[in-house]
């Protein structure tokens, strides 16, 4: 915009930070340490995507996070499953009965009361996410998996953007390099996550877990849990003059209306930035589905990129008419 027109129309201040991926842990005393510096009407991230290539979108949701390790414990040291296998709980035995209880069969979380606090959301946010171009057998093929899973009475959408869900991250127990070794482990560990939606908090749903593993760990073990870190939920307000910026901002850009839709990750930030700034959040994300996101060769694409810049800059235009009007 600078290079265009040699001006903004608008204040803009630049926050650029490089610790969300483990939590953000310094991000909101800085921005509690530089309020005033970093006044605004409204935040700008660009931490999201869109919902399909030429479709851009505007956030209305992103899910919280709640992050364990749940560790079992045994023996003093571990055993050789010939000498004592049968007489003594296994903690890789019991580890997978407690992961095995954490959903019923029909793909609800299973803690009592982790529901209490899901806000139900409104029938035309569903039927919105209903009418989005979405197709389960191109996911599933896309994935590579055989059949899509979750709760059910939910679309795949709702699944992703509007429902809780609580998943295994990653699980370390007993013998697990080539070959084979007899042994009894001492030790096993799950890392487990929460996706929340509000009105969920974290602290609530680690409570219930712990009520959860004192009910149904087997006898003959104990049981650790260590919270790791998480995020609130977040809902945007949908409507008014910021909002009305940016859809036409990328319905210029684009050349399509930009349409709605949930996210189903965390940025944590956002709901501090709403509370400490006073300021409504928009997100508008340029990345595609299918990006790589988290994994090997990420990607971006050039045009999305380039059309992104043109868009904010359109934004920038809007919201200086908008405050000199």
């Amino acid at each position: 915009h600078l290079a265009t027109s040699g001006s903004l129309p608008v204040n803009v201040v630049v926050l650029a930070e490089g610790e969300e991926e483990v939590g953000s842990p310094n991000l909101v005393p800085f921005v509690d340490a530089h309020l005033e510096r970093l006044a605004c009407d409204v935040v700008v991230i660009s931490d999201t995507g869109m919902f399909a290539e030429g479709l851009p979108s505007i956030l209305f949701s992103l899910r919280g996070l709640a992050y364990f390790e749940i560790h079992v414990h045994g023996a003093r040291s571990d055993l050789h499953s010939g000498e004592f296998g049968g007489s003594v709980m296994n903690p890789g035995n019991a580890l997978s009965q407690i992961i095995a209880s954490l959903h019923d069969d029909q793909g609800r979380i299973a803690l009592p009361g982790f529901y209490d606090d899901v806000v139900e959301w409104d029938a035309e946010t569903r039927a919105q996410i209903a009418a989005l171009p979405h197709s389960d057998d191109e996911t599933r093929e896309e994935l590579g998996v055989a059949a899509l899973a979750g709760e059910q009475g939910f679309s795949t959408l709702e699944r992703l953007w509007i429902r809780p869900t609580c998943d295994v991250n990653g699980m370390l127990c007993g013998y697990t390099d080539e070959g084979a070794k007899t042994v009894l482990p001492n030790h096993a560990m799950a890392k487990v996550s929460f996706r929340l939606v509000p009105d969920q908090s974290g602290a609530k749903v680690k409570e219930l877990l712990e009520a959860h593993l004192r009910n149904v760990t087997p006898a003959g073990v104990t049981w650790e849990l260590k919270e790791l870190h998480g995020g609130r939920p977040w809902k945007a307000r949908i409507e008014g003059p910021y909002f009305d910026a940016a859809a036409e901002a990328l319905e210029e850009a684009f050349g399509t209306k930009p349409v709605p839709m949930g996210g189903g990750g965390s940025i944590p930030i956002v709901v501090e930035f709403e509370e400490r700034l006073h300021a409504p959040a928009l997100l508008l994300g340029f990345s595609l589905p299918g990006c790589n996101l988290h994994a090997p060769n990420e990607w971006l694409s050039v045009e999305n990129f380039e059309k992104g810049i043109g868009a904010l800059a359109l934004l920038y235009d809007k919201l200086g008419a908008h405050a000199a009007d």
